[in-house]
Formats: C-alpha cells, sequence, structure tokens
C-alpha cells in the first residue's frame, strides 16, 4: 500500500489545484480551488478555452458576475471527477464585509444550482477575518455550507467552532514559512521538522481542542510545504494536497501511521475558550504570525483576482 491510499485510511484526501485534468489517477474525494489556483489554471492552454467560453456566452455581464461564472464552471469540472465538495472562494477584496460576502456566496451558490448541482455539493471559501466568521455564520444558517480559509490562529479556529462553520483549512506551510523566517540563520530543520513543525503544531491543537468539546467544524489541514508535515497529520479530518505532494505520497510505499487521534484528544485536560469582537482582534494582534499572514494571504488573493479581472477584460 501506498502512502497516499494508507492516508485514505485515516483522513479524507482533498485535491488543492484548479487543474481538473490532473486529479483523476489519485481519486480525492474533494476539491479545493483558489483565486491563485484559477488564475494559474486559465493560462494553460488546457484550460484558455474555457475561459474563453466563459466570457463569450456571457457576454455584457458585469466583470464580477463572469469572475463568479468562471469559479462556477471550474467547479462543475471538478465536481465531474470527485464525488464530494467542491470548496469555490468569495473574491478576498470582501474579507471586510460581512453583507458583501454573503451576497456573492449566495449568488455563486444560485449559480452552481441553475447548473443542476446541489448546494451540498459546495463549501463557500471565505477568509478567516471576524466579518468573514461573521458572514460564515448567516450563510450557515441559511444551510448554505463554508470553509474558512487563510486561517493561522488558535482564536481564528474558536470564533469559526462558535460559528459552527462546516470547515476550517488552517494553513500549515505558511504558518512555517513565518517561523523559519524569523529565525534566520537560528532555524534547525531537523529540529522544527514532522511534529515538531510549527505549523503541524497549530493543527494539532486545533484539532485537539475541536475534539476534546466535541466541536463539528471539520479540520482540513491545507498549504503544504513537505511531506513530513503531511504524514504528521494523519489522522486529521480532511488534509488539501497539491498534486505534486499527491504524486509524492502514492510514490511512496513506507507505512504511514495515524498521528491525530479524536478518541484520545476527548481525554485532554483542557479549557474551554470563547471570543466576542473584542477579545478576537485582540488576540488576533497579539499573535504577530497570524496577524501579518493573514493579511499577506489576504493581499495576494486580492493581487490575482485583480490579475484575474485584466484577463477576462482583455478578451
Amino acid at each position: 500500500m501506498n502512502q497516499l491510499d494508507a492516508l485514505k485510511q485515516h483522513t479524507t484526501v482533498v485535491a488543492d489545484t484548479g487543474d481538473f485534468k490532473q486529479m483523476g489517477s489519485f481519486r480525492p474525494q474533494d476539491a479545493t480551488t483558489n483565486p491563485s489556483l484559477i488564475l494559474k489554471a486559465v493560462q494553460k492552454a488546457d484550460y484558455a478555452p474555457l475561459l474563453a467560453q466563459t466570457v463569450a456566452a456571457h457576454s455584457g455581464a458585469a466583470l464580477d458576475e463572469l469572475v463568479d461564472r468562471l469559479l462556477v464552471r471550474f467547479g462543475c469540472e471538478i465536481l465531474a471527477l470527485v464525488p464530494g465538495r467542491v470548496s469555490t472562494e468569495v473574491d478576498a477584496r470582501l474579507s471586510f464585509d460581512t453583507d458583501a460576502t454573503v451576497a456573492r456566496a449566495q449568488r455563486l451558490i444560485a449559480l452552481y444550482q441553475a447548473e443542476g448541482v446541489a448546494k451540498e455539493r459546495v463549501l463557500i471559501k471565505v477568509a478567516a477575518t471576524w466579518e468573514g466568521i461573521q458572514s460564515a455564520a448567516a450563510l450557515e444558517r441559511q444551510g448554505i455550507r463554508t470553509n474558512l480559509t487563510l486561517l493561522f490562529s488558535f482564536a481564528q479556529a474558536v470564533a469559526c467552532g462558535q460559528a459552527r462553520v462546516q470547515l476550517i483549512s488552517p494553513f500549515v506551510g505558511r504558518i512555517y514559512d513565518w517561523y523559519k523566517k524569523s529565525a534566520g540563520a537560528a532555524w534547525d530543520e531537523a529540529a522544527q521538522s514532522g511534529v515538531n513543525d510549527p505549523g503541524v503544531r497549530s493543527v494539532r491543537g486545533i484539532f485537539e481542542y475541536y475534539k476534546r468539546f466535541r466541536i463539528p467544524t471539520e479540520v482540513m489541514g491545507a498549504s503544504f510545504r513537505n511531506m513530513g508535515q503531511i504524514q504528521a497529520l494523519a489522522g486529521c479530518d480532511l488534509l488539501t494536497i497539491s498534486p505534486e505532494l499527491l504524486a509524492e505520497l502514492a510514490a511512496n510505499n513506507a507505512p504511514l501511521p495515524r498521528v491525530l487521534d479524536a478518541a484520545a484528544a476527548r481525554e485532554l485536560p483542557l479549557e474551554p475558550v470563547s471570543y466576542d469582537e473584542a477579545g478576537f482582534r485582540f488576540a488576533l494582534n497579539e499573535d504577530a504570525m497570524a496577524t501579518e499572514k493573514l493579511a499577506e494571504g489576504i493581499r495576494a488573493f486580492c493581487a490575482d483576482a485583480r490579475k484575474l479581472d485584466a484577463l477576462i477584460q482583455s478578451l
């Protein structure tokens, strides 16, 4: 048994890509996309016709509607290949606007439903700002399931659990990147790898807290830099993995045991935590890594959204 098949025994494997033609050989349950992945995909020859067809079919539509239709087109193609769900992201430029995020999410779901896709097969991705979490709570009350992304801190995870969102995506690799850069020449890669990786430790803490207090929100580790991070999180509810790392797992026949254990976590001596808005903002501000990576992530997704806008306008 290769490590990809072994991982699937403990964890739901999700493909992290907009390149749906790569997915078939890995047989993931779900798939996730984001603005950067979609932008990367539509610049490939294989997907350029899909972009052109979408724009031509809806000429005269507003730019933001064309973007949403393109995202849904990719999502529908992906759902033809995976048995589970696809995550589709609301424009990151709305990350601090609760009402606009809700409206954009509702439109995405309506577009999916017009294509015959049940809303249960779609997770709406929203940045885990305070406003994003509140929009997700409102969407969940409407039966629209959400995936809270750009999640770097325990405070974000607690607030998402309070909001009873469907799923969170803690960014393992970007947490690792921050600590490695911060340490500079003092960074010891061997000592900070596997279960000691700062990104892995963050996800493990969130996973154990959720399981200890039976919070139903799913934990999906994301943004991996290496195999060791994935191996150290075997047993997490879900892991979303790039095609390149999926291929590495499939080529590795070494044993891959479960590391995270929900039953064991329920016995841990943890204390419950809760946040109101002021408490959340203070806790996030106290975490320099999370504050910086959240802001950086939103800026990067916004930059790629603008590039995608320009690409559409050029047709």
